[in-house]
C-alpha cells in the first residue's frame, strides 16, 4: 500500500503565547483534517530559549518586531506539553522546530518524532551539528540556499545515516506567485535520489491550486501554516484559517486521486481500460497448418486486424514466449489461448543464468568482466537441461578464447567445423568427449585438441563441467551439425547480458 502523504500545519507563533488559542486551533484543523482521511496529519511547534536566543542588550527591546514577537508568544515547558499532548490525542504527529541548541534538548526532552530545520538554520552548522546527535527524523527547508549548500548539508546527514526530508521553500511571507518557482522540487527529486522531498508554502492563503502541482511534482510532504482568527487574534498575512484549510485540502485530495501511484510501480489498469485498448490490437494468425503437439514459432504466424475475444496477440509473441498447439489448426486460424500452451521462456532463462552462475562460482573459474552468456538450445528450451550449452566468448581474433559451460549431465550434440581447429582444456569437472564415436573421459587439467573435420559431441559430468576452448578464428558458417534440424533451428540461441549482475 502506498505510503500516505504528510501534511505539516505549522501553527509558529499563532497560538499567540495563549494555550487556550493554541487548543482552539488544534482542534478547529482536526475537524477539517478529519474529513481528508488519505494524509497523515503533523502540528508544528517553534522552539527557542529565549534567555539565550536573543542577546542580552535586546531582551527588553520591545521595538524590534521579531523580538517582541518572540517574547510575547513564548510558553512555558508544562505549556508546550500540554499542547503536545493534546495535538496527539486529537490525531496529529507533534513536530518542532528548533533554533538553538538548548531547543534540540528539550525536544529530546519531550520525544518529539520530528525535528524542522528553519531555511533560516538551514546552514547552522553549530545547530545541524546538534541536531545530528540525535536519533529523531529531520525535516529541513532550504529557502534561498544555494546547490553547493543544500549538497552539503545533504551530504552531512545522510553520512551520518539520518532519515531525511528537504522541503523546496521560498522565505517571502506571503510569497508572489511568480517567485514560488515549484520546478525546483523536481529538481531535487532528481538530484538526491535517497531523500524525501517536500514543499513548505507561504502563498496568499486565498490561493489553492497551487497545491496540486507542487503534488504533481512528487512532493511527500507538505508545509501549510494555519490559525484561528478571533476578536483577540488576527491571522497574518500566509497563514490559513479552516475554511480556506477545507478548500486547500479538497484541491490536494484531488491532486493525489488524479495524480495517483508515485515512485518506481507502474498502476494497474483498469478492466475497461485493458478492453479498450485491446480491440485496437493485431491478432496472431497460422500461416501454415499446424498439427497437436508442434512447437508455433514467430514464423508460424502473421498479424491482422480485427482480433478475437481470447486469441494470441502480436503482442504476445515476444521471443522470451513460447507456444504449442493443443490441437490441429489450419492456416489462416487465430491462434487462440485455448488451443495452445504457453511456455514463459523468460522464466527459464533466468533459471538457467541462476544454474550457470552457482556453477561457475562453485569452480572459482575467472569469467570476464561484462561478457555476455549465449545460451544455446539446439531443441528448444524445454529440452535444454538434456541437450544445451552455455557459452562465454571472451575474445574471437585471430585466435579464439571461450569457456563452454555444460550444466549436470547435459550433452552437446555432435558436429564438426570445416575451418577451425579448436583444443579443449578442461577447467571444472569431468567430461565425456566424443571424437568420431570414440569415447574418452577427461578430468580438470586434461587437454584435447579437435582438428578440422573431426565430428565430436560431448556430456557433462554429474556436478557440472567447464571447458577453455581455444582455437583458430570461429566463424559462425562453420559449425555442421549431425542433425540438420539444429542448423535449421533460427531461434536457438538466446543472449543474456549482464548475467553475473
Amino acid at each position: 500500500m502506498q505510503k500516505k502523504k504528510l501534511i505539516i500545519l505549522e501553527m509558529a507563533n499563532n497560538h499567540m503565547g495563549d494555550v487556550t488559542h493554541g487548543a482552539v486551533i488544534i482542534d478547529e484543523m482536526a475537524a477539517v483534517t478529519a474529513k481528508y482521511p488519505e494524509f497523515e496529519y503533523g502540528i508544528k511547534f517553534q522552539f527557542r530559549n529565549m534567555d539565550t536566543f536573543i542577546h542580552p542588550a535586546y531582551q527588553d527591546r520591545m521595538d524590534v518586531k521579531y523580538v517582541k514577537r518572540f517574547q510575547e508568544t513564548k510558553l512555558t515547558t508544562e505549556e508546550f506539553i500540554d499542547l503536545k499532548e493534546f495535538a496527539e490525542v486529537r490525531g496529529f504527529i507533534p513536530i518542532c522546530t528548533g533554533f538553538d541548541e538548548e531547543s534540540i534538548d528539550k525536544i529530546e526532552e519531550l520525544n518529539f518524532p520530528l525535528i524542522k530545520v528553519a531555511s533560516c538554520s538551514f546552514t547552522d552548522w553549530p545547530l545541524l551539528n546538534r541536531i545530528a546527535e540525535t536519533s529523531t527524523p529531520i525535516i529541513a527547508s532550504t529557502a534561498t540556499a544555494t546547490l553547493d549548500e543544500i549538497d552539503n548539508v545533504v551530504s552531512f546527514f545522510l553520512n551520518r545515516k539520518k532519515n531525511l526530508t528537504i522541503m523546496h521553500c521560498v522565505g517571502e511571507y506571503p510569497t508572489e506567485e511568480a517567485n514560488l518557482q515549484l520546478n525546483q522540487i523536481k529538481l531535487l527529486k532528481e538530484r538526491y535520489p535517497g531523500v524525501k522531498v517536500g514543499y513548505s508554502t507561504h502563498e496568499n492563503p486565498d490561493t489553492f491550486d497551487l497545491v496540486p502541482i507542487a503534488i504533481g511534482m512528487g512532493a511527500e510532504v507538505i508545509e501549510k501554516h494555519v490559525g484561528v482568527a478571533t476578536d483577540r487574534y488576527d491571522l497574518n498575512a500566509y497563514s490559513v484559517g479552516p475554511d480556506q484549510l477545507n478548500s486547500w485540502l479538497a484541491q490536494a485530495s484531488r491532486a493525489v486521486e488524479v495524480c495517483g501511484r508515485s515512485g518506481w510501480q507502474r498502476p494497474l489498469p483498469s478492466k475497461k481500460e485493458l478492453s479498450d485498448l485491446r480491440t485496437f490490437k493485431r491478432g496472431v494468425f497460422l500461416n501454415r497448418d499446424v498439427f497437436a503437439g508442434e512447437s508455433i514459432t514467430r514464423e508460424d504466424v502473421y498479424y491482422a486486424f480485427p482480433c478475437t475475444e481470447g486469441q494470441v496477440l502480436a503482442s504476445d509473441m515476444s521471443k522470451y514466449i513460447g507456444y504449442e498447439a493443443e490441437c490441429d489448426m489450419v492456416s489462416d486460424d487465430p491462434v487462440l489461448h485455448a488451443s495452445v500452451t504457453s511456455i514463459n521462456l523468460r522464466q527459464e532463462v533466468l533459471n538457467i543464468r541462476n544454474k550457470v552462475k552457482d556453477l561457475v562460482e562453485e569452480s572459482a573459474v575467472v569469467v570476464p568482466k561484462n561478457s555476455a552468456l549465449e545460451i544455446s538450445h539446439h531443441y528448444g528450451m524445454k529440452n535444454f537441461y538434456e541437450t544445451g550449452l552455455c557459452m562465454v566468448t571472451v575474445v574471437n581474433e585471430g585466435y579464439c578464447k571461450k569457456l563452454l559451460i555444460s550444466l549436470p549431465n547435459q550433452e552437446h550434440p555432435t558436429q564438426w567445423h570445416e575451418k577451425k581447429t579448436e583444443t579443449f582444456v578442461v577447467l571444472h569437472g569431468e567430461v565425456v568427449l566424443f571424437l568420431d564415436d570414440e569415447k574418452t573421459v577427461l578430468g580438470p587439467g586434461e587437454v584435447v585438441t579437435i582438428e578440422p573435420g573431426v565430428r565430436h559431441r560431448f556430456i557433462g559430468g554429474p556436478e557440472g563441467s567447464i571447458i577453455e576452448e581455444i582455437s583458430s578464428t570461429h566463424f559462425v558458417d562453420d559449425s555442421y551439425y549431425e542433425d540438420s534440424s539444429i542448423s535449421d533451428n533460427t531461434n536457438r540461441k538466446t543472449i543474456v547480458s549482464h548475467w553475473r549482475d
